[in-house]
């Protein structure tokens, strides 16, 4: 399975700090917005990523990431001229994934939690239909919206209802198979002139063939797209670092413990970054596994 980080829009919300600089290069406490989506690719066990932003982001997304060697990935680029919806990263991406399934994460998109890993992992192992998440929020009608039955299986989809059936929101992380491409083409433009990622994961619907997993209490999804929720998703990351003595979303380290890179590569990363509480954090890491 192949990976897409969709790090696009105007983040508009977030002016007039994204006047100049993309959303998903703002800092979430420690590190860039974009470490915490990448962060879930890797612990699916996705290695080759493509990166999508405007055609004046996109160059920083390349300084930040290079081409993914250090970390044991590989990385593409292509440029969104102009955001007209979510599904539409899977047009942008048909040539990259070639055919294979592929994982959809939004920029912007935070998650932490017990157990995370093996729900990326189990995720990613899928073959055939689409696979989404639910997550009980107190605003439904910020978020697209599914319905489901007493035994968990969905029954509706809605974008952003005025009216919503359901408190279960469904989060920025998409798994889909081969056919996600073709079904996006399939799709027409909504009333706000975009193709949504709800009429793509209807589609999987009507044929029988999306599954959704509720997200518990024990694992946080955090939204970082309004200076409100930028501010509470850096407090989170700080609080839960320095109480556990361990990183939310670092590439190297995930890199390491996955078996992406070894035990001098993550040295030599540390080495690389001058004085600095990161590069500590790293080489604890080096010395314990020593």
């Amino acid at each position: 399975m192949k990976g897409i980080i969709l790090a696009g829009g105007n983040g508009t919300r977030l002016h007039p700090l994204t006047s100049a600089l993309s959303k998903q290069l703002l800092p979430v406490y420690d590190k860039p917005m974009l470490y915490y989506p990448l962060s879930m690719l890797m612990l699916a066990g996705i290695r080759e990523i493509l990166v999508i932003s405007d055609p004046v982001s996109l160059p920083s997304f390349e300084r930040l990431l290079g081409d993914g060697e250090q970390w044991g990935l590989g990385f593409s680029y292509a440029e969104q001229q102009k955001p007209e919806g979510l599904a539409q990263a899977f047009l942008i991406g048909e040539t990259f994934l070639a055919g294979e399934p592929a994982c959809l994460i939004l920029g912007d998109n935070i998650f932490f939690g017990h157990g995370l890993p093996e729900v990326m992992r189990r995720a990613a192992e899928l073959k055939k239909g689409g696979r989404i998440f639910a997550y009980r929020v107190s605003n439904p009608s910020r978020y697209g919206v599914v319905t489901l039955d007493d035994t968990g299986r969905p029954l509706n989809l809605e974008e952003k209802p005025e009216n919503p059936q359901s408190d279960f929101a469904v989060p920025g992380i998409y798994f889909y198979d081969a056919t996600a491409v073709e079904r996006a083409k399939s799709l027409k433009p909504s009333g706000r002139g975009e193709l949504e990622i709800t009429d793509l994961n209807r589609l999987y619907l009507e044929r029988g063939e999306l599954s959704v997993e509720v997200l518990g209490r024990g694992i946080a999804w955090l939204d970082a797209g309004t200076p409100v929720s930028l501010m509470q998703a850096a407090s989170f990351v700080q609080t839960v670092q320095e109480r556990q003595g361990l990183m939310i979303s670092c590439p190297e380290e995930i890199a390491f413990r996955m078996g992406m890179i070894d035990r001098a590569a993550l040295a030599a990363l540390a080495g690389g970054m001058g004085a600095n509480d990161y590069r500590d954090y790293l080489l604890r890491i080096v010395s314990d596994n020593s």
